[in-house]
């Protein structure tokens, strides 16, 4: 620390961490072990746990007095300057917190929306995590201010006036208003140039944070997109072209990654990042084989997913990481509950010919046969259908030309606004959502 100090490098912020297990949430292994990696990718350093199970929170403090009495015992002993709970704090519980232990205290959420505000990069994601600490702050404005009373004298200004915190408010309040505004702009925008690559098949990375989408595309695109291991290394959405061997080039898309008990605020505020995902063909759910939580990690996904309407889409979840684990057995744990899933390893290859060939299946199902009829001198259809079907046969007969293919359900609009009569094809069901079906990759959470 003290060479750190020498160099002119600031010393990382002490702190120490807090847990509170209710009945419906299993303790870690080892605990809090999810809440040190959001630590120390926000640049802190962890000098203490503390760990309490109980069967509801307490109003006051959320931990037990005894343990408030242990916890301030623990901050003084290890030097801390903050401690982060692994919980939802209310604003009541924080400020109780704080004036017993004369330290910042800060809740899981606040952390997650500090991490994404030191991460964002682009515009949009800048916008959305601004939106999401505003909303976040409002109700918790009482808190941040002790001179409520505070008074405007002068001529004209002569009274009691208007308190700070309903100043702030009416602050917070407008720019909220504002920063949705744009954001709804930006949203727009966003489905539009999604939009405009339906002539392309396209594919979302999506999962819990930091199992490892960004090597993946890295893998099957050769992009050089930043991979680092650390959670929520990547925010905004990078999409590179991916060549299938037998089947074409589609579009895959890196997401940002999911974490148990995403703030609401913050997947509200993203859902524009993530129109990639919900407007895609498929999805590849990508989770950490290797992980001591990866079935709960799985569960809290798909629940995110749920939450960001989505979760009804074929979905083939991938398993990766599976060089770095020692005992095999615990991968066939895995497959047991979701038998359909694909291990793999993005660093050394391992499993990916077989995922290769689980999305030509999955793009397989998207498409339909069909014979189209058209004028011979009708180049514009032709190159269409040559580039994006699969063309089993042609009949030509006089001027006008029958082709027979396989062609995404998607482009049958395309080719009869190209003027190509539609022939022998079965009529696509008129309500999607009653015609789904679960495919065969398709998520069953246990």
């Amino acid at each position: 620390m003290r060479d750190r100090a020498r160099l002119g490098t600031p010393e990382l912020e002490r702190a120490v961490l807090v847990g509170v297990y209710l009945p419906d949430r299993p303790p870690e292994d080892p605990p809090l072990a999810e809440l040190e990696g959001l630590a120390e990718a926000a640049g802190v350093q962890v000098v203490g746990k503390l760990v309490q199970r109980r069967q509801a929170p307490d109003p006051t403090y959320y931990l037990g007095k005894g343990k408030v009495q242990e916890l301030g015992e623990l901050v003084i002993q290890s030097k801390a300057e903050t401690v982060i709970f692994d919980n939802d704090l209310t604003a009541a519980q924080t400020r109780n917190l704080e004036n017993v232990l004369k330290r910042k205290v800060i809740d899981r959420t606040e952390l997650i929306l500090d991490i994404f505000a030191t991460r964002a990069r682009t515009h949009e994601a800048r916008i959305a995590v601004e939106l999401a600490q505003l909303e976040y702050t409002r109700p918790r404005l009482r808190r941040m201010w002790t001179h409520l009373e505070r008074l405007r004298r002068g001529v004209g200004l002569r009274g009691p006036g208007e308190k700070q915190l309903e100043v702030d408010r009416r602050l917070i309040d407008k720019r909220i208003h504002e920063l949705r505004r744009e954001l709804a702009i930006i949203e727009r925008r966003k489905k539009r140039e999604v939009a405009a690559r339906r002539e392309w098949f396209t594919i979302s990375l999506v999962g819990y944070t930091n199992t490892g989408k960004s090597t993946l595309l890295n893998k099957l695109t050769g992009a050089n997109v930043f991979v680092h291991d650390m959670l929520f290394a990547t925010l905004d959405t990078r999409t590179r072209r991916w060549y299938i061997p037998g089947w074409g080039m589609v579009l895959l898309s890196d997401t940002v990654g999911f974490i148990r008990d995403l703030p609401h605020h913050l997947v509200a505020s993203f859902r524009a990042t993530l129109e990639e995902a919900r407007q895609a063909d498929l999805l590849l759910h990508v989770a950490d084989a290797a992980h001591p939580q990866v079935l709960e990690q799985i569960k809290a996904a798909y629940r995110v997913l749920e939450e960001i309407g989505i979760e009804r889409k074929d979905t083939i979840l991938v398993l990766n990481k599976i060089d770095l684990l020692e005992d095999r057995s615990r991968l066939d744990a895995i497959l047991n509950v979701y038998p359909a899933a694909i291990p793999i390893s993005a660093h050394t290859g391992e499993g990916m010919d077989r995922l290769t060939e689980a999305v030509r299946e999955a793009l397989g199902r998207l498409m339909v046969e069909l014979e189209v009829e058209t004028s011979i001198a009708n180049g514009r259809l032709l190159s269409f259908l040559a580039v994006n079907s699969e063309v089993l046969s042609r009949e030509f007969h006089d001027s006008v030309v029958r082709v027979h293919c396989r062609i995404a359900a998607q482009h049958l609009g395309l080719v009869r606004h190209l003027g190509g009569t539609v022939l022998n094809q079965d009529p696509p069901p008129d309500n999607p959502e009653e015609a789904w079906e679960p495919p065969a990759v398709a998520h069953e959470v246990p």
